[in-house]
């Protein structure tokens, strides 16, 4: 049985699944509508989900609120405005809360920049990912370097935070490219960057032009490379990397997603969106209809979007909280994952990977992944699970 008390961290994710063109190499839910889609009336559906989701788990205190997507930033300024209201009727929002919006760096996304501080978001996230005109195509962005710069800018200067993107370990790309670009986007950071590897998924034209060798990716030691210059470069800076991909300086953290990482309550609203929530003690997985068009007719016919609303078991939360908090460069409390789970982690196993370098103990009792172990997360999360 879990502990949540109505003061826990709280947060609330909308997924807004629409782009203007689908990057080869993403594989998140978003979708290309060339004909238009009806905005005011997928507005109503996030404030009915809103509404049937508070009914489940009232009285929370919301701390952060992400607006992440396909493209938030293609929304008009009212729509977010709205959606922030139904939350604020269902829930209270915390007068310091952290309101996240992604958004892509084009000139005509940038000028809605104003308009989404006055609805109230005080944190924006640029989608930049390159720092190479010719890349950028590649990448399938519409955006240029020029315009990235200039849309950094604009965000320096409206909002209190900001942040933005960069893939890297790209085809083609040098360790000495990679340098000199990472040292020009850190001229231009605020007090986050993320940071991450390209990689193919399944599904995707990347992952079917990998297959078919006609894109090539850095081996597995010249990506390790690549990783290790990356936090070399961002720690001399003064970002270090407090989760695998995530780089702020101290206090810039990104609040909402430290929910995730710490195994903390959230709440999805919008196509296909995903939300961890505790009811009764137990921990609730829920995910919604991936089809915009469907989870639309199913929220107005139902109030809700929910396609999967599975209770989870206590080996299963123990090891969410696992693979989740051993992203972070604080760790885990071995304490709490006993707590969840009824079992601690296994001391001989512990004591192994630690000889191999991968975890360590902290001063307050905490276990983590050392710099080595990162880039063999994967192994050592699973190791410990078994």
């Amino acid at each position: 049985m879990l502990n949540m008390t109505l003061t826990s961290p709280f947060a609330v994710y909308v997924h807004w699944p629409f782009c203007l063109s689908k990057c080869p190499y993403c594989d998140f839910n978003s979708h290309v509508r060339h004909g238009g889609i009806d905005e005011a009336r997928f507005v109503r559906a996030f404030e009915a989900e809103i509404a049937a989701t508070a009914a489940r788990v009232p009285g929370r205190s919301v701390g952060s609120i992400f607006f992440g997507g396909g493209t938030p930033s293609l929304m008009q300024p009212c729509s977010v405005q709205a959606i922030l209201d139904a939350i604020a009727r269902h829930w209270s929002i915390a007068p310091d809360a952290e309101i996240t919006l992604e958004a892509n760096p084009t000139s005509v996304e940038a000028s809605r920049f104003r308009g989404y501080r006055t609805a109230g978001v005080n944190r924006i996230s640029l989608g930049v990912q390159a720092l190479d005109d010719a890349v950028l195509k590649e990448l399938g962005r519409m955006h240029t370097v020029d315009e990235a710069l200039a849309a950094v800018a604009l965000a320096r200067s409206i909002f209190p935070r900001y942040s933005f993107d960069l893939i890297y370990a790209r085809t083609r790309q040098t360790l000495q490219s990679w340098g000199v670009e990472l040292w020009r986007a850190l001229d231009q950071v605020g007090d986050h960057l993320s940071l991450y590897q390209l990689t193919v998924e399944p599904e995707t034209p990347f992952f079917a032009l990998h297959g078919a060798g006609k894109l090539t990716l850095p081996d597995e030691d010249l990506a390790r490379d690549f990783y290790d210059l990356t936090q070399a470069i961002c720690a001399e800076a003064g970002l270090p990397a407090y989760e695998i991909s995530n780089h702020a300086r101290p206090g810039g953290e990104c609040r909402h997603n430290l929910v995730y990482w710490r195994g903390h309550d959230y709440v999805g609203v919008g196509p296909g969106a995903h939300g961890r929530l505790t009811l009764g003690g137990r921990r609730f997985a829920t995910e919604t209809e991936k089809r915009p068009e469907s989870w639309l007719m199913r929220v107005e016919a139902t109030g809700s979007g929910l396609i999967a609303d599975e209770k989870l078991s206590a080996s299963e939360t123990a090891d969410e909280y696992l693979l989740m908090g051993l992203r972070l460069a604080e760790g885990i409390e071995p304490a709490r994952f006993t707590a969840i789970s009824g079992r601690e982690l296994d001391p001989q196993r512990i004591a192994v990977l630690r000889e191999e370098g991968a975890v360590e103990a902290t001063a307050d009792g905490r276990l983590r992944v050392t710099q080595s172990g990162f880039p063999v997360l994967d192994a050592v999360v699973a190791d410990l699970a078994a």
